[in-house]
């Protein structure tokens, strides 16, 4: 299954609470990365599951163990904004790395209507095009 449509099936189980996981692939260039995989993760916020995620950190050392075992590596994360755009929050930007790929899905009870991928530069993310 692709990517972005596992991305979507995912978005859309989770509704109405955020999901969350990691991007799984290589670094071509360092503004470009190329995503191979995703790999979902829990959520573990329980008392805001709607408008915020806190990745859970064995799913993200399963990742690392995944993409380290297909000769890849973590090259970011995904999760989804329920009912909101696909844009990223301060909470998100207070929380980004440089160098990762942020991927925001759009989601509500119709489906996913928006997917977008962010990267931080200083203080700021801009938005990366998204090929498939």
């Amino acid at each position: 299954m692709p990517v972005l449509d596992a991305l979507h099936a995912v978005a859309r189980a989770g509704y109405p609470h955020e999901t969350c996981g990691l991007l799984i692939g290589q670094r071509e260039e360092p503004q470009y990365c190329r995503v191979h995989s995703m790999h979902p993760a829990r959520n573990l916020n329980r008392e805001r599951a709607r408008d915020r995620y806190e990745l859970d950190p064995a799913d993200y050392l399963a990742a690392e163990q995944a993409a380290r075992d297909a000769g890849l590596d973590v090259v970011g994360v995904w999760h989804t904004h329920p009912d909101h755009p696909a844009v990223p929050s301060e909470t998100d930007r207070a929380a980004a790395w440089e160098g990762w790929s942020y991927l925001i899905l759009s989601v509500s009870r119709d489906g996913v209507a928006a997917v977008t991928s962010w990267r931080l530069r200083g203080d700021a993310f801009e938005e990366e095009e998204i090929e498939s």
